[in-house]
């Protein structure tokens, strides 16, 4: 639904994202390479690894091409995504339980999208080792940990982030923090990987609540566009499922 006929379409004061950094973390390259380096061996949740499962069941049951809306939240998002791409299969992924529990509030009539709740850090490693290639790779508004102490918690310094290059696709983020994404075009920089950082225009659509929010707060918002289609690690051969 077009935001014009949200009732809240009122202007709101959203805070903007206050960081104790003044520029690209100093550590972000090193961290980077580091983690593109080798596997990550993390120990599987059986939550994710029993949700992946269902989640490859019900896309090879559907047969259209796959678009990943990771970070869904209330998965508004991953219902705009499924109207936005009719001929795809959407998969809305979100840590948050809570969260995801909020759809029907969100819901529409579209049969070519599920939501699933999972550990990232599990699934984008799940996916990589059984082969799986989305069109599209959306993470729209990711959390952004502003403080510098907090850079490996984003996922360009998290130690998954080799495996969500790897996944390969069209990848589009978005954010209201553009130190977030400029550091992540340098992450992809450090991967041989190119991208487009630029102003996010409104076109009468907002794709999540927070980018209504946002939005309507005055905020600049911004977006990093990469094709990661045919990377690839030496490693990479090697993994295999559990």
């Amino acid at each position: 639904m077009s935001d014009m006929s949200s009732p809240n379409n009122a202007r709101t004061d959203s805070r903007t994202v206050e960081t104790n950094q003044q520029g690209l973390h100093e550590r972000l390259e090193a961290i980077v390479a580091k983690h593109l380096a080798g596997p990550f061996r993390k120990p599987y949740h059986d939550a994710t690894l029993e949700a992946f499962y269902r989640v490859k069941a019900a896309w090879q049951a559907d047969g259209r091409p796959l678009i990943l809306d990771s970070c869904c939240g209330v998965g508004e998002s991953t219902v705009n995504l499924a109207e936005r791409h009719p001929d795809g299969f959407v998969v809305g992924l979100d840590k948050s339980g809570c969260r995801i529990d909020k759809h029907d509030s969100y819901r529409r009539e579209a049969d070519n999208y599920l939501l699933a709740r999972v550990d990232l850090n599990d699934f984008w490693r799940l996916a990589v080792a059984d082969g799986w290639r989305p069109a599209y790779h959306y993470i729209l508004y990711p959390n952004p940990w502003p403080k510098a102490t907090h850079i490996k918690r984003r996922w360009h310094g998290a130690a998954v982030f080799p495996y969500l290059l790897m996944l390969g696709g069209q990848l589009q983020l978005r954010s209201n923090f553009p130190l977030y994404l400029q550091e992540f075009q340098q992450a992809l920089a450090v991967a041989g990987l190119q991208a487009e950082y630029s102003p996010l225009n409104f076109d009468g659509r907002d794709m999540t609540p927070f980018e209504r929010k946002y939005r309507l707060s005055g905020q600049p918002l911004f977006r990093l566009d990469a094709d990661l289609n045919g990377f690839s690690l030496p490693w990479q051969a090697g993994l295999q499922l559990p």
